[in-house]
């Protein structure tokens, strides 16, 4: 099948198999082409130690698209995945000196994964001599305040930074930083202050670097922050997801949902879990998400692995109407469905059988059941749907139906599914669902885009300001049924958002990863405003298809999405299960996933999920850390967002909170994407005691893993007004306490 894509006004038709090399996500599982030939074992494996890290390198692997690095303390595992480069060498730093590793590493394509390869071992050491002097040592003058940057050092594990109000002596360390830089506050303005700055590690302090000056002057301010202490919101506690949360290398531990969702599960059989990998790879049915025969058990063990992590859970229910029947392999596509591959999906097992529920479903049968399943969950994992879990386990309807005629070909057939058929699909199992558990929570249509959003993936004759879209459509008909049936038979709006933002050249953001242009990196860390903001006309993209489709008017999916509830199905909440933005390697793709997770909080949405892209992305999973840990426990943005308003978003925002469980303490993440430093003036909240600064900057994140914020001093505090200035491209945490 083809995909549509607009360009410049016109409809293009891709072949699915080019489409599957550039398109990003979709619930997708393998990435890129490729036969069908698993690539060979990597060889010649090198570990080289070095001060708290080991230097990895392999001979290529024919046909590889990408690598898995494995580690363990032990020898023969077992092994963890810590990283998925496509390069043939890897810097595993942040070890422990003194500790004895053990690497494999195995190549990958969408044919599959090799085996392992000879296992290697190091043991990083310590330096016998204390680091070298810092170079280039700068210091930049702000209101009240000094940012001081400087070359990283090597062999260093964290600096010290001095502070003298003399030039050449009495210098006194004001501040340690494990990153190349810290921010030094509270500074008067008018005073010439003197800085230097030496590394440290286990061999003791290095020698000072030279000398940098700086005066802090009273600057106007660039940008007033407005809070309205008044406005406030509660912050769903859902927003801080992932998709694969056990399989992200490098996740941050705070995280608060995790979602079993994307392709894989259309076709899952939870009595077998079988499943079909459809178009990700030759439509294979396997045992790919669980080799079990224990019913539900690839389910069961992702929300029990969750339970133990203490997050929630959202699971895939099948919709699509035929699951896997066998793990054989391939399914020819010939003639689709092959029906001797599948069997049928029946939402509620008493409209054709008699027989109870029960925990080992035979598997001879012809149909699966879909209310025996959220049954069977239950009794294994007792109350994970009731009223008020700890840790709750929501239900997704399938993924990204309007693309079932391409993604499952095997099971949906050439003809796309239409509007009318899935939403009764809907209320059908909706139903079935909530008869066995009324208080589960459901999220659907679960799109793919922008065009499943706006038109069914051209099926209707939406326009842009009409009551047109598939929105109106479904929510006029679950707001019948629902009344109908005496309760919400969805309760949450679930849509996919890939950022549709291209260079001058035609490249997709998500495609942008280091090495960025001025240009590039202002289209990643503006897309998010694509979400919300109603004045923002997705500027300077290179192919604003979604804007032109809207009749040049700016995108606010968020607004226009929520108009629509409010009007056709009030109370129903939002959800962003997959989403991804770009600037994997870069202080960009930081600065748009903390953009995010503000915009997530401020707008009142009730999930999100990212979606892992394929190799490193440790800048990105850094956005996290600005509102989860960032003082590098378990300190957290607050659970009630304030409202603020900025006088220039396109330079800088600030999202702020407070917290109902500690009186006083109010939080704020202060983003300045642009390319200069931002007075900042936030105006508005009675603030009182002491703000802790932790930052995230190109430099603070030079050579950093895990990629985080890095405390940047503290200032008192005390009124109605705060101002710092931010570092060009940078994300800001102040928390107030």
């Amino acid at each position: 099948m083809k995909f549509a894509r607009r360009v410049a006004g016109t409809l293009f038709l891709w072949p699915l198999t080019a489409l599957l090399l550039w398109l990003p996500g979709c619930g997708g599982y393998a990435a890129g082409g490729g036969g069908t030939t698993v690539p060979p074992t990597p060889t010649g494996l090198t570990a080289t130690a070095g001060n708290t890290q080991v230097m990895l390198a392999w001979t290529a692997s024919a046909g590889a698209t990408s690598y898995y690095v494995k580690r363990s303390t032990t020898t023969g595992g077992p092994y963890t995945q810590i990283a998925a480069p496509t390069t043939t060498s890897y810097a595993d730093t942040g070890l422990t000196n003194g500790t004895k590793y053990y690497y494999v590493v195995s190549a990958y394509s969408s044919a599959g994964q090799s085996a392992n390869s000879t296992e290697v071992s190091a043991i990083p050491t310590a330096p016998s001599t204390p680091p070298p002097a810092p170079t280039n040592l700068t210091a930049t003058a702000g209101n009240a305040q000094v940012a001081a940057a400087w070359t990283v050092s090597t062999g260093a594990t964290s600096y010290n930074l001095k502070r003298s109000t003399t030039s050449g002596s009495g210098y006194v360390t004001i501040g340690t930083s494990s990153a190349a830089a810290f921010t030094d506050v509270g500074l008067t303005n008018g005073t010439t202050y003197y800085y230097v700055v030496s590394g440290v590690n286990a061999s003791g302090e290095g020698p000072n670097s030279s000398q940098a000056t700086a005066t802090p002057v009273n600057a106007a301010t660039d940008v007033t922050i407005t809070i309205d202490p008044a406005k406030t919101a509660p912050i769903s506690p859902w927003i801080y997801g992932i998709n694969f949360y056990s399989g992200v290398s490098g996740a941050p531990p705070l995280l608060t949902l995790d979602r079993a969702g994307g392709n894989r599960w259309t076709a899952y059989n939870w009595e077998t879990n079988a499943s079909n990998a459809g178009s990700d790879y030759i439509y294979n049915n396997d045992n790919y998400l669980s080799s079990s025969n224990v019913s539900a058990e690839a389910v069961r063990s992702f929300i029990a692995g969750d339970q133990a992590k203490g997050v929630a859970s959202l699971v895939t229910f099948q919709l699509q109407g035929l699951v896997s029947a066998d793990e054989n392999g391939p399914v020819s596509v010939a003639n689709p469905p092959d029906l001797t591959r599948f069997k049928q999906v029946v939402d509620k097992k008493n409209t054709v059988s008699s027989v109870p529920f029960t925990v080992t479903p035979p598997t001879t049968d012809a149909n699966v059941y879909m209310d025996e399943f959220i049954w069977a969950l239950d009794q294994k994992l007792p109350g994970i749907f009731g009223a008020n879990p700890a840790h709750p386990t929501f239900v997704s309807l399938d993924n990204e139906p309007e693309l079932w005629n391409s993604t499952h070909l095997e099971v949906q057939g050439h003809n796309a599914v239409t509007s009318d058929n899935y939403i009764a699909k809907t209320i059908n199992l909706s139903k079935a669902l909530k008869d066995q558990f009324p208080s589960a929570l459901i999220f659907g249509p679960v799109h793919y885009g922008f065009q499943g959003i706006y038109n069914w993936q051209g099926e209707l004759s939406a326009t842009p300001t009409g009551t047109n879209w598939f929105p109106d459509k479904y929510l006029t008909a679950l707001k019948t049924a629902s009344a109908a049936y005496g309760k919400p038979l969805v309760d949450v709006y679930d849509f996919h958002w890939y950022a549709e933002v291209y260079d001058a050249s035609g490249t997709r953001i998500l495609n942008l990863n280091n090495n960025l242009t001025d240009a590039q990196v202002q289209l990643i860390v503006q897309s998010p405003r694509n979400l919300w903001d109603p004045t923002f006309n997705d500027d300077n993209n290179g192919n604003p298809w979604i804007f032109n489709e809207l009749g040049r008017s700016p995108i606010n999916i968020l607004g226009r999405l929520q108009a629509k509830i409010n009007a056709e199905f009030p109370g129903m909440k939002i959800a962003i299960t997959e989403y991804e933005n770009g600037g994997w390697n870069h202080i960009a793709g930081t600065i748009a996933q903390a953009d995010n997770l503000g915009i997530f909080g401020s707008q009142g949405v009730f999930a999100a999920n990212f979606w892992p892209p394929g190799g490193t992305y440790a800048y990105v999973l850094a956005g996290f850390r600005a509102f989860r840990g960032f003082d590098g426990v378990n300190a957290n943005f607050g659970d009630t967002s304030l409202q603020a308003t900025s006088s220039d978003v396109k330079s800088v925002v600030v999202y702020a909170s407070s917290d109902s469980t500690i009186p006083g303490r109010i939080v704020f993440v202060a983003i300045n994407r642009s390319t200069s430093p931002q007075v900042t003036a936030i105006n508005g909240q009675s603030l009182s005691g002491t703000a802790h600064l932790y930052q995230m900057t190109a430099s603070s994140t030079q050579g950093q893993n895990p990629v985080q914020p890095v405390p940047t001093g503290q200032m008192p505090v005390s009124g109605s007004s705060l101002t710092i200035t931010l570092p060009p491209l940078s994300v800001t945490t102040i928390e107030v306490r």
